[in-house]
């Protein structure tokens, strides 16, 4: 299959060019198939949430668990309530503080909508996006578009066109160029289908955030835990994501003793023979004197942080190192999203120091 990269930035093009470009995007959604395109967290890959063959679809070209749930792309309040049994006034008041933006909620679901895009699950993940491509595709492609990370099943998510096409260059039929995302990692995902919502899965906005909107608030046990028996509730969060192909270990410490620690470790790696990478800060990148040292961001602005994380990961990728030695970044705001995703990516595998 060829696989066409649209540019739909605005470098050059009038707003009606990308329009037309967006509308045919629609129509290959509206005719079952399958559309990249950028949303303000990663790259989504796009289909017909409410057809159950584009949902397989999906999972085809991802290699993803079928029992792992795609969230459900919306561009109004209206579509919410053909595809939600019941919208519990706190989700009404996140979503009046927080949609369009990175945040998902879940709600017991509509007949509409095919157990093939909840995998399975009497439940619907829904959230509306904050990029203007997306939410100009998702009113192109009929209302309601399914669209988990554009990568294969356990690659870092895409945060750049050309990390879509990396992975499904040949699976599918077009990729919406939009530039880099502006966030870097995936929406919150808050449960409203039981008494007590829960925040099943840590993304950009935090847990203070949203307890500050609706009051009561839980956090899944299995996601405050290192432990990697310990499972979390959300099915996907199960599986191993986000995953470099060399592999990844965190060392979680005294900043001192961090930095000493990935030195002594890459030192070793070295004269194994071994390729290793670092991740480490603008602060300290030049305290390590081994191995490939890359700078994820600053401290002091953990959101660049977080939009560097997957680019991060698919550069050492590239560099084709063997072992990555990252620091850890576990605050209480978004480090909470990012610790999260780096455990994951390391198949919970820390060194504590």
């Amino acid at each position: 299959m060829e696989t066409v990269i649209v540019n739909v930035t605005d470098d050059n093009q009038d707003s009606e060019q990308i329009r037309e470009k967006i509308l045919a995007a629609g129509r290959i959604i509206k005719q079952g198939g399958l559309v990249a395109f950028p949303t303000e967290t990663v790259y989504g890959l796009g289909a017909d949430a409410l057809n159950p063959q584009a949902s397989r679809r999906i999972y085809e070209a991802k290699g993803r668990p079928s029992d792992n749930p795609l969230i459900v792309h919306i561009s109004s309040m209206e579509a919410l309530e053909k595809i939600a049994e019941r919208v519990p006034e706190q989700a009404r008041k996140l979503a009046e503080k927080f949609w369009p933006g990175p945040l998902t909620m879940i709600f017991e679901k509509k007949e509409l909508v095919p157990l093939e895009t909840t995998g399975g699950l009497e439940t619907v993940a829904v959230r509306m996006p904050g990029h203007p491509t997306a939410l100009a595709l998702t009113e192109a492609g009929g209302g309601f578009i399914a669209a988990p990370s554009a990568n294969l099943s356990g690659r870092p998510s895409p945060t750049t066109a050309k990390h879509v096409a990396q992975d499904l260059k040949g699976r599918i039929p077009m990729i919406l160029d939009g530039g880099p995302v502006g966030i870097g990692i995936e929406s919150t995902i808050v449960d409203f289908s039981e008494e007590i919502p829960m925040i099943l899965r840590p993304g950009y906005l935090t847990e203070e955030m949203i307890r500050n909107v609706i009051g009561t608030l839980r956090t899944d046990p299995g996601l405050k835990t290192e432990n990697p028996r310990v499972r979390p509730r959300a099915p996907g969060m199960k599986y191993r994501h986000y995953a470099p192909k060399g592999e990844l270990i965190l060392v979680s410490g005294a900043g001192e003793k961090v930095r000493e620690k990935i030195n002594e470790l890459a030192r070793k790696a070295g004269e194994e023979g071994r390729a290793a990478g670092i991740i480490g800060t603008d602060e300290t990148r030049g305290e390590y004197r081994y191995g490939l040292v890359k700078s994820i961001g600053t401290r002091a602005d953990e959101d660049t942080i977080a939009r560097r994380l997957y680019g991060i990961l698919r550069e050492f990728d590239e560099l084709d190192v063997d072992i990555i030695y990252s620091e850890s970044f576990s605050t209480a705001g978004i480090g909470q999203a990012i610790m999260n995703r780096l455990l994951k990516a390391a198949g919970h595998q820390i060194i504590e120091v």
